[in-house]
């Protein structure tokens, strides 16, 4: 690794980090449910609007999108530092949630949802480079694996929350509750987090995009880990976006049941953060990414096989998510170390690759399962994880934190 991308950190005193730590996860996980909860009421913003279906799933297309956009604020974050591109990100996020309650047009809508997302490609690759920044390596794997519980938890708690909001209140009730939320947690995380002094020999503070492009090729553990990231993100959409018609077709199911999968794929993302958490650290970051990677492999192949019955079905899929999130977020603990020097830069382009192939997997999901049902995405899934872990064990063979 270059000594120009070694930086000399002062890590915060421990309870002062963890005061930051939690109220960052709680921005996390407010915006990760502004993100999702659009999803599951779909049908309830149609209605509301008076638009049809596939004009909110449209909003949700364009939303995605933003994901791809995170390269043009990495390089911002490690110039004018994290502290202030998490708070833009929260504030930019409050903005866009309170626009759509506020103005309940589909244009307004349309704009305000652009907005939230650019809120999350700027808050999340700052907050990783945050921690990469003032916890110990040693200790990357436990604090980005309880940072990541807010995904999981947006699912298992944050989106239900919005549907009783819906319920009782109308569709607009959301927007309100999380533009709110948005903007107590920019306040809060303004006053925990002290403003930075940034280093002025950080290469990053005067990178543009072209720039840091650039220095990342030259990075064989940086290529590495996006080639890793893009190809494991098209292994897993590939097999994401037909689970449900692979589960109706296959098992009859209804609309409720399938709600339930979604809730046991949701408590294998909760217990694949836990593990990052709890175990990554102890058997090593590079070696907890191969452990995952090989056995969300097996995973795939074996799930057309074990999975003759519901219950079976199921707890293949637990499996296949649980692995998939452990080696993810393992990943994402990683990231943070391979360019010291330019954390938020490396971040946002991983974020970004990963978001890319998540795009292709959604595209050829389709098109593979039409042609050879579950075996064939299986396979396939299978396959591009191998080419994801070699990439992985290319780039980092030789590296060191």
């Amino acid at each position: 690794m270059s000594d120009q991308f070694t930086t000399a950190v002062n890590p915060a005193p421990a309870r002062g980090l963890a005061l930051q730590m939690t109220v960052a996860a709680l921005g996390r996980f407010i915006i990760n449910t502004s993100r999702r909860f659009v999803y599951p009421y779909a049908p309830a913003l149609s209605r509301g609007l008076g638009v049809p279906l596939t004009s909110i799933t449209a909003l949700i297309a364009l939303n995605q999108f933003t994901g791809v956009l995170s390269p043009l604020f990495g390089p911002l974050s490690d110039r004018w530092g994290y502290r202030v591109m998490m708070l833009t990100g929260l504030g930019i996020l409050a903005a866009g949630m309170l626009a759509c309650g506020l103005l309940p047009f589909y244009g307004v809508i349309l704009v305000a949802l652009f907005l939230a997302g650019l809120g999350k490609s700027m808050f999340d690759p700052a907050l990783q480079a945050y921690i990469g920044e003032r916890v110990p390596y040693q200790r990357r794997g436990m604090v980005i694996g309880l940072i990541e519980l807010s995904w999981a938890g947006a699912s298992l708690i944050g989106i239900p929350m919005a549907g009783l909001l819906i319920e009782q209140l109308g569709w607009r009730a959301p927007f309100f509750v999380l533009g709110g939320l948005g903007l107590l947690a920019m306040a809060t995380l303004g006053l925990v987090i002290p403003t930075e002094r940034h280093h002025p020999h950080h290469v990053a503070s005067s990178m543009g995009f072209r720039q840091a492009w650039r220095q990342l090729c030259q990075e064989r553990a940086a290529l590495g880990m996006l080639g890793f990231g893009f190809f494991f993100g098209i292994a897993n959409d590939s097999l994401f976006v037909v689970y449900g018609a692979w589960l109706e077709s296959n098992f009859a199911l209804g609309l409720v049941a399938l709600g339930m999968a979604t809730t046991v794929i949701g408590a294998a993302e909760l217990m694949g953060e836990t593990l990052t958490a709890t175990i990554a650290d102890r058997l090593g970051l590079k070696r907890a990414v191969i452990i995952g990677a090989i056995l969300s492999i097996f995973s795939y192949v074996l799930m057309p096989v074990i999975a003759q019955t519901l219950p079976l079905a199921l707890a293949g899929l637990f499996i296949i998510f649980i692995t998939f999130e452990f080696s993810i977020v393992t990943a994402f603990s990683l990231v943070t170390e391979v360019l010291p020097g330019a954390r938020a830069t490396m971040t946002s382009f991983f974020v970004a690759v990963g978001g890319l192939g998540r795009m292709v997997g959604a595209l050829m999901g389709g098109a593979i399962w039409l042609w050879g049902g579950m075996p064939a995405t299986g396979f396939i899934a299978a396959v591009l994880s191998v080419v994801a872990l070699a990439f992985f064990v290319w780039g980092l063979r030789r590296w060191q934190a």
